[in-house]
């Protein structure tokens, strides 16, 4: 017996390992063959939480990971991409899509598990084509899913034998939430519910668990699940935790419900399973996706009241910085390009100051090296590479019309604004490198290298503030004040390089800690060169 406990034990681990994998690679290879349309899909798809739904259901489908898309979500609710309401529809979607794996399980081609495999492993080896390599990791993955499955269905066969599972599957028909406090843990410890769901539907196959034992530990399996996206949310943004709380606060409330009306639920799915002809595996995938339809129908009208829920749960101001434009109605492009250009330019007011924002963080980052500043500078930096395609984009259509000369004076200042706002984002973001550097190599700053560096980027910031002020007031004086400052932050820069080479050549500072320097007010003196551009610009203008 104890050789059959020990092959019992590497059947299941091995193969829930493979499966695992295979899960892993069938998400990944549709994701790349989906490219970059994931994130367009759920930001396109989601103006209303009907929408939200099927974008969470399609999205699910395609990286095979309801986790994986709420991460996703989360990470959207962050970026300001997606407000609470939308993605408490894409959670849901989320719950059905996850449902299709427990589906192609159902499929019974298990036998065929080694040659799927075989044909994946050609595609990925055989062809540099990136399209057919990520098809190719599809198809691996599907067929290592089998491979799997296979194997810890050999290795659970004996457990019907063994009385103390037979007891356990007995106590768990008669109180159905040790059943699913068993599903919550598991899916915990797996970080998958499909892996769950396809061990269960192994388990019901080969008899050794019924019905009624199957169906609360189906139920827990959808909390355990929640767990990714609660630990994707430690330490993100309020409105990120609110969307993991959500994700929770759905399918507890989902289970609740179930486990009430657990005896209807079972009779349900005995109909279903007579009246279709269900194979074992089949029943678990249609009890599974019935669970999520029915949990979803129930809860979506209370969409609203979910998210006041969460809200009062998890209190606060968010601090999400909105990637999307706020002043850009294309009615203005037909209506009056006066009025087109100067909602133009109130976005891009609106992008010069979240540059000075990102620069602060920046400098934050710095002195304190918290992540959570270097987090915020970054999502700033995606804002305004976001916001510089949709500015550009509506001035290039606003160019497309009849536009006067003084118009189309204004429209080149205008463009050419867009383009030095977002490099200076590329600047802190070449900042935030060299501290991230700093930070793992351990490169010590002396005292007065780094009063150097917060003078610089006292002056910088200030720079930047006074060049966007003199753009949104087209004031002739600010922008001749920010071509002044210019000038002091040339001669700090060459000052400072001059003090620490000293330094260095007196042995007081490292060459490691001198790159850093140097480069960082190297930055900052292009961050003012950009400054100056738009200051000039507003000079011009009143030329």
């Amino acid at each position: 017996m104890e050789l059959d406990v020990q092959k019992l034990i590497f059947e299941f681990i091995g193969g829930l390992g493979i499966f695992l994998l295979g899960i892993k690679y069938m998400g990944d290879g549709l994701q790349k063959s989906a490219g970059d349309r994931l994130r367009d899909i759920l930001d396109r798809f989601t103006s209303n939480p009907f929408l939200g739904v099927l974008a969470g259901i399609v999205v699910t489908i395609l990286i095979q990971s309801s986790s994986g898309t709420t991460v996703l979500t989360v990470g959207l609710v962050n970026a300001g991409f997606m407000t609470l309401r939308q993605a408490i529809g894409v959670i849901m979607g989320a719950n059905i899509g996850t449902t299709v794996t427990a589906f192609i399980i159902g499929i019974d081609i298990g036998e065929y598990a080694l040659p799927i495999v075989a044909a994946g492993a050609f595609l990925i080896f055989f062809f540099k084509h990136q399209k057919v390599t990520a098809v190719g990791q599809a198809v691996f993955g599907f067929g290592a899913l089998f491979l799997g499955l296979e194997l810890m269905s050999s290795g659970m066969k004996p457990l019907r034998s063994l009385e103390a599972f037979q007891e356990l599957t007995l106590s768990m028909s008669e109180h159905a939430v040790l059943g699913v406090v068993i599903g919550t843990l598991f899916t915990v410890i797996v970080q998958s519910s499909s892996a769950t769901i396809g061990i269960l539907q192994g388990l019901f196959s080969e008899g050794a668990i019924t019905l009624d034992a199957a169906l609360p530990v189906l139920f827990g399996d959808n909390i355990g699940t929640t767990i990714t996206a609660v630990l994707a949310s430690l330490g993100a943004t309020i409105a990120a935790r609110r969307a993991a709380a959500v994700h929770v606060t759905f399918n507890l409330v989902g289970t609740t419900i179930f486990l009430l009306l657990l005896p209807v639920f079972t009779k349900f799915v005995v109909f279903l399973q007579s009246s279709l002809s269900l194979n074992e595996e089949m029943t678990i995938a249609f009890a599974h996706g019935s669970f999520n339809i029915f949990n979803t129908v129930v809860q979506f009208p209370f969409i609203g009241a979910l998210a006041w829920m969460v809200t009062k749960i998890i209190p606060g101001k968010d601090t999400t910085i909105e990637y999307k434009p706020k002043h850009l109605d294309p009615i203005f492009i037909q209506q009056s390009s006066a009025l087109a250009l100067d909602q133009a330019k109130s976005e891009i007011v609106r992008m010069g100051e979240y540059a000075h924002q990102g620069l602060e963080e920046t400098n934050l980052y710095l002195s304190t090296n918290q992540m959570k500043h270097s987090d915020m500078a970054m999502q700033i930096e995606g804002a305004l590479n976001s916001l510089d395609r949709s500015i550009t984009d509506y001035l290039i259509k606003i160019s497309s019309g009849s536009l006067s000369e003084f118009e189309s004076a204004k429209h080149t200042v205008l463009m050419d604004t867009v383009r030095d706002i977002e490099r200076i984002g590329d600047h802190f973001e070449n900042i935030i490198e060299l501290i991230d550097y700093k930070i793992s190599n351990k490169v010590l700053i002396t005292e007065k290298a780094q009063e150097d560096l917060n003078n610089m980027f006292d002056l910088t910031m200030s720079t930047v503030k006074q060049a966007i002020k003199a753009l949104e007031k087209d004031d002739r004086e600010e922008a001749l004040a920010v071509v002044q400052k210019e000038d002091q932050i040339d001669k700090m820069e060459r000052n400072y390089r001059k003090k620490h080479i000293i330094r260095m050549n007196e042995g007081d500072c490292s060459v490691s800690a001198g790159i850093v320097f140097v480069d960082i007010i190297s930055n900052l003196e292009r961050i003012g060169d950009h400054a100056v551009n738009i200051a000039e610009a507003v000079l011009d203008d009143h030329s």
